[in-house]
């Protein structure tokens, strides 16, 4: 499969820098901005995406559409991509790169191939491409070979033994780590804040967890501009784990977490507009500000 021209669903903070990153490489990078914000034009404008009107222009002129979105909003892009694939006859190839359910992903591919077109799996771990850096691309399923071309496109891929699936339970396993970790240190330091045990807290984080305290400091402050895309990705984190037979709490308080965060005005923040300046304790304070006060009746 030559690759010439690659579309992108949508241009937010991931999919706007890879498809910066395929410009870099003299791709041809194409989006469909109909109902988007104006931010996210703003970003695709930014990164040279040209803008195509609807979504069966979309699939007629692309040889790969990579979906890069919030998971709560993929079934419904997957269809859409189908709708436009029986529309034309195209047999585009259609990579699934968000964060879901290894059984959602075996779910969404018989939409596109029932519909004409080729199924991979893939997912993406680690943050938006920049200067000297990529975040892997994994990739599963018998299209998974024809994905990896992106390699000679600036992008880190890898390809995954097995069927499809298997790039995304990666995905689930990572993210969980990382950002079931971040929503738990969020809220260890609201609750010693809430009890006015920060600062001896943060001394004994000093002495003995060194390195979880620094990722502290670099990664509380970003959270809350991401934390309402983050809410749905925890909810599949949660079905991944409970399909496996394990415990679907845990991460339905991640995800609960996240949905607070959400909801403060910090969460009304973008990546952009978020306050450089605001450290990692000035954060966790306004989140803890915006917590809804107990009845005193209620504690035992």
């Amino acid at each position: 499969m030559n690759i010439g021209t690659v579309a992108i669903l949508s241009p937010g903070d991931m999919g706007h820098a890879v498809g910066q990153r395929f410009r870099e490489h003299e791709l041809d990078v194409i989006t469909c901005l109909a109902g988007r914000s104006e931010r996210t034009r703003t970003l695709a404008d930014k990164a040279g995406i040209r803008d195509v009107p609807t979504m069966q222009e979309l699939v007629e002129q692309s040889d790969l559409v990579m979906s890069m979105t919030v998971s709560a909003a993929v079934p419904g892009v997957c269809q859409q991509v189908a709708d436009a694939l029986k529309a034309t006859g195209s047999e585009t190839l259609f990579a699934e790169c968000n964060a879901i359910a290894p059984q959602l992903t075996r779910e969404l591919e018989p939409v596109i191939i029932d519909a004409g077109g080729r199924f991979v799996d893939a997912s993406i771990i680690g943050g938006p491409p920049r200067p000297g850096y990529s975040p892997h691309f994994y990739a599963s399923g018998e299209h998974a070979a024809q994905f990896a071309r992106l390699n000679d496109f600036g992008l880190t891929v890898l390809k995954l033994d097995g069927d499809v699936g298997q790039a995304s339970g990666i995905k689930m396993c990572y993210a969980a780590m990382t950002k079931g970790s971040w929503a738990l240190y969020t809220e260890l330091l609201m609750a010693a804040e809430l009890m006015g045990l920060t600062e001896p807290l943060l001394a004994e984080f000093q002495s003995g967890q060194e390195s979880a305290l620094q990722r502290m400091e670099r990664t509380i402050p970003t959270v809350p501009p991401r934390a309402r895309r983050w809410v749905s990705e925890m909810e599949e984190i949660r079905d991944t784990f409970a399909h496996l037979g394990m415990t679907r709490h845990l991460f339905e308080g991640v995800a609960e977490m996240y949905r607070f965060i959400g909801s403060t005005p910090l969460g009304d923040e973008t990546p952009e507009s978020r306050d450089r300046n605001r450290t990692f304790t000035e954060t966790i304070r306004q989140l803890a500000e915006h917590l809804p006060p107990q009845d005193s009746g209620d504690v035992h």
